[in-house]
């Protein structure tokens, strides 16, 4: 079993972390999220975790040349039925669950929905349109991008998606998996959220500028992470993680389909990431958990270096 020591672990973190804040610095140093070079720069800051994996791996070496796509994830594919089923469930579950958690913030009074015209939605249409030119039907428009969905997070959204994950579930959940199941999936949550505070201080996702935003990402990214992690785990490949990662970011705005006009959608509550997509993740985690899921994690092979080695896992 190859053991990570905590000073590479530790490396690692801070040279994402710190490679995030670099690049999102001209927003910082300009005027935010309404730099013209926003949309330019979050892709590039989502490869910071991938640009921190090649540093460590090439400097530090904690892995084996031999062993390091096996370490990561990334190859062998094999058994191929498993990593396909996964990588099926992680591309079109997130999906599922957040159409689910816009049910749960419906019950809890944190939306209003309108399901029939969508007017919310359809109000969002005709003000994005030219002068005289007609809207199109709102339900027209959220089939195609719902449609559209699959594709975005096999397509683009996973090319992004591949620069987050293989450095927190290819590298750093591995990594943390030394210390137990549960250390690593929370630990490498909480790192995940905090990445991303260069950009939630700004109002990144929730629109708010403090500690609150950055508590709010982290809860979100917890809640989400153990589910990635679970996929990276189970199926001993990084690509069910990066495609659910693609899926989910395809479809965190779903909610914004559904709510009626005239009433305003808090994400903090209502979004993916927030209180409804908390109580969500949080029922499937504890159906995993009383199906003895997170005790299923296959080895490749049995291979020398190989991720996981603990006597007591179970075996495909």
């Amino acid at each position: 079993m190859i053991r990570i020591r905590p000073t590479t672990t530790v490396a690692f973190v801070l040279l994402a972390c710190g490679l995030a804040w670099i690049v999102a610095l001209p927003l910082w140093l300009s005027s935010g999220l309404g730099n013209p070079l926003t949309g330019t720069l979050i892709p590039v800051m989502m490869f910071t975790p991938a640009v921190a994996v090649l540093v460590v791996m090439l400097v530090l070496r904690p892995v084996p040349k031999g062993e390091r796509l096996r370490f990561l994830g990334i190859w062998p594919l094999r058994p191929a039925k498993r990593v396909i089923w996964m990588t099926v469930l992680g591309l079109f579950g997130p999906i599922v669950l957040i159409a689910l958690s816009i049910g749960v913030a419906a019950l809890c009074g944190w939306v209003t929905l309108d399901l029939v015209h969508f007017s919310g939605f359809a109000d969002q249409l005709e003000s994005s349109m030219p002068a005289g030119v007609p809207a199109p039907p709102a339900i027209v428009v959220i089939l195609s991008q719902l449609a559209l969905i699959p594709f975005a997070a096999v397509t683009i959204n996973a090319v992004l998606a591949f620069g987050e994950e293989l450095g927190w579930r290819g590298f750093l959940v591995p990594a943390l998996r030394q210390y137990g199941t549960w250390p690593a999936l929370l630990i490498s949550g909480v790192v995940w959220g905090l990445w991303h505070s260069p950009l939630i201080l700004l109002g990144y996702n929730f629109g708010i500028t403090d500690i609150t935003g950055v508590l709010l990402m982290t809860a979100g990214c917890v809640a989400w992470g153990v589910l990635l992690g679970w996929l990276r785990l189970r199926s001993a490949s990084l690509w069910p993680a990066v495609f659910a990662h693609g899926a989910m970011n395809a479809g965190g705005g779903m909610v914004l389909w559904f709510y009626a006009a005239g009433t305003k959608v808090d994400l903090a509550l209502a979004g993916m990431l927030g209180a409804a997509g908390w109580i969500t993740c949080a029922v499937v985690v504890v159906m995993l958990v009383l199906t003895r899921q997170f005790r299923r994690q296959p080895e490749l092979d049995g291979a020398v270096g190989r991720m996981l080695s603990a006597p007591r896992q179970a075996r495909d």
